[in-house]
């Protein structure tokens, strides 16, 4: 079963030109690396993160090539009142 909690993590990369369109990898202290489209689909938000930046990331699958997230946003100051996952 998908796991829909929120986990909190960094971005490490950004790849603008990937085979399925543009993407970012993020580290997560609880699950590793995390990979999530940049594609409006996925990504909510206007502007594109860059590494460094922490970010929320929903609806987390485990993939043959890694965790993948199906939705993401930037980290809000009201996450840190939410109980997530790190």
């Amino acid at each position: 079963m998908a796991d829909d909690r929120g986990y909190q993590a960094v971005v490490e990369k950004i790849i603008s030109d990937g085979t399925h369109g543009p993407y970012a990898v993020a580290r997560s202290e609880k699950l590793g690396s995390i990979t999530f489209s940049l594609n409006g689909n996925v990504w909510e938000e206007r502007d594109w993160p860059e590494p460094g930046t922490y970010v929320m990331l929903f609806q987390v699958r485990k993939k043959r090539a890694g965790w993948r997230a199906q939705h993401g946003r930037f980290f809000e100051p009201s996450d840190d009142r939410q109980p997530a996952t790190e």
